[in-house]
């Protein structure tokens, strides 16, 4: 049948809907795809879309499979005739047969997915072998990252502690900016992320570090494991108590209802220990420096001896950058491996199909990028955060969208046709898994990045301003022809115009999100930084 036809059958009432009244999110959800699939040319891979498909593509159709499978599932509560209409609509779209078990399923009714959360700690973007590491070992996010979408830009909006993984947590589970509360926990009494999905009939499951976390909405979970911080993280095992948690989970959990596992692993926060089978790949090989090493950042950016910037001495050597890079590695390897055997075992139990993988980290971190140890800046080393997604409805692929860590509290809702609550500053991105550019509102054209009163930085498509208040002080990078943010442009006359609409999309975002400091100072700082070993004695 023509797809046109198809569709005017639906448009004539012929709808693919859910019996059940509940099911309402599932009707609107299996609809809209409907209509989505007619209008899009899904075998062509030259039409643009917000996913590009990766290497591992043979063709643009293998990206559509992934998404009609998804899509499959979520219609499947129709009876025979009305998922034989969809077959017609799919089978003039020559992928048809991606319906084939569902017609031996009448009647029954199709499951939300599960949805499987990975979060890292202090994880840089670029430390992971599908994303362009040259020596680090991951097979198991690699593979993870193969079957679904990398997201090359996402990020940390930042924090107003120097132990930024603390608002970064709290702002993820609440989706909202840390400017809208007081004190360092987001409050439960607002929609969060475990109650939302509660609502929508999920199990929520977490387990996770102790410190620096959303104490306060992270006891809204059904069942909130807590670790001791400095015991995981010397262990060993990076990873390993969650994931021996995760599998007890899933062997004694109701199967009537999906999971929603929040996992928040220590690794690779320091101390860094690993097992010698994690440390052996890296002991005969150079390990490579970051492209932006610096000896010493040019100047004090306000937070030079927090407590992350003493973990080297100044300046930072070569040798010693190294080796923390050494176990920085070894740890990466160990968390993946753990990682994989909770991945495999939702292979074995045929979990796999129908669970929503999401992998990403709470902040990233320097390790002599800049002459920096930490993650008190607002260079992408330390903001940008990896992100990956795979599952039923998942393409293949990448998406260079601007999305924010918040921002997946809003998607995952999106994504399993619950109802996203009013407030939020967090915005879906599900529109980045299909074609439909309608999908989730629009694309962010901009990010804001704040960390305490002493750093502000907005990023479009191609610029990064950043500004140090205390300093008067202005950088600016061109992210397109320099992504490791090493030439300053701000003193560049002929990017006057540049700078000007950046400071002002900063104050943009700064009023929109509730941010009262000032950007510039009549008192400015000293701006050399004089590290503390080289300061005359008292």
């Amino acid at each position: 049948m023509p797809v046109a036809a198809a569709m005017a059958r639906v448009e004539t009432g012929s709808r693919v809907r859910c019996r059940a009244r509940k099911h309402r999110a599932c009707n609107a959800y299996s609809e809209a795809r409907l209509r989505r699939m007619a209008q899009t040319p899904w075998g062509d891979s030259s039409v643009p879309g917000p996913i590009r498909p990766g290497n591992g593509h043979r063709s643009g159709q293998r990206m559509a499979s992934a998404n009609l499978l998804g899509f499959a599932r979520a219609v499947a509560c129709g009876v025979r005739r009305r998922i034989t209409m969809l077959a017609q609509v799919v089978r003039g779209l020559g992928l048809a047969v991606l319906l084939a078990n569902l017609l031996a399923t009448e009647g029954v009714a199709a499951e939300r997915p599960n949805v499987l959360f990975l979060l890292a700690d202090d994880l840089r973007a670029d430390t992971l072998g599908a994303l362009g590491h040259p020596i680090v070992q991951t097979p198991n996010l690699d593979q993870l990252a193969r079957r679904g979408v990398i997201f090359r830009n996402a990020y940390c909006l930042g924090g107003n502690s120097p132990a930024v993984c603390l608002p970064s947590r709290n702002m993820l589970l609440s989706g909202r900016a840390y400017f809208r509360w007081q004190g360092p926990y987001a409050p439960a009494d607002r929609p969060n992320f475990p109650t939302s999905m509660k609502d929508a009939g999920y199990v929520a499951y977490h387990h996770g570090k102790r410190g620096n976390v959303a104490v306060e909405i992270q006891k809204r979970f059904d069942e909130n494991h807590i670790l001791q911080d400095e015991k995981e993280r010397t262990s060993g095992q990076p990873g390993k108590t969650v994931i021996d948690g995760a599998l007890d989970f899933l062997h004694r959990r109701d199967a009537s209802k999906p999971f929603f596992m929040y996992l928040a692993f220590e690794a690779p926060h320091d101390p860094r220990v690993a097992a010698p089978e994690f440390r052996k790949p890296y002991e005969a090989r150079e390990t490579p420096l970051p492209r932006n090493f610096l000896p010493l950042h040019p100047f004090d950016n306000g937070e030079m001896t927090v407590r992350d910037e003493k973990l080297a001495a100044w300046p930072r050597t070569e040798a010693e950058i190294r080796q923390h890079l050494r176990d920085y590695h070894a740890v990466i390897t160990g968390l993946d491996y753990h990682i994989g055997r909770l991945l495999r075992r939702l292979d074995d139990l045929d979990l796999s199909k129908n669970t929503l993988i999401i992998f990403s980290s709470d902040n990233g971190l320097a390790i002599g990028s800049h002459g920096l140890m930490g993650k008190q800046s607002l260079y992408d080393h330390s903001m940008k955060v990896p992100l990956l997604f795979a599952g039923p409805g998942v393409p293949r692929g990448e998406s260079s969208a601007l999305v924010y860590l918040h921002d997946l509290y809003p998607t995952v809702l999106e994504m399993i046709g619950a109802t996203i609550p009013q407030g939020l500053d967090g915005q879906s991105f599900a529109r980045e898994f299909t074609r439909d550019q309608a999908k989730g509102g629009t694309r962010r054209e901009s990010l804001f990045l704040a960390y305490r009163d002493e750093q502000r930085a907005v990023r479009d498509a191609r610029w990064k301003l950043i500004r140090y208040p205390k300093l008067n002080k202005s950088q600016l990078f061109d992210l397109s022809n320099d992504p490791d943010e090493m030439h300053d442009l701000a003193a560049n006359p002929a990017h006057a115009a540049e700078m000007e609409r950046l400071m002002e999309l900063m104050k943009d975002w700064q009023r929109q999100l509730g941010d009262a400091t000032p950007l510039s100072t009549e008192k400015p700082r000293r701006e050399r930084f004089v590290p503390p070993e080289t300061l005359p004695k008292k």
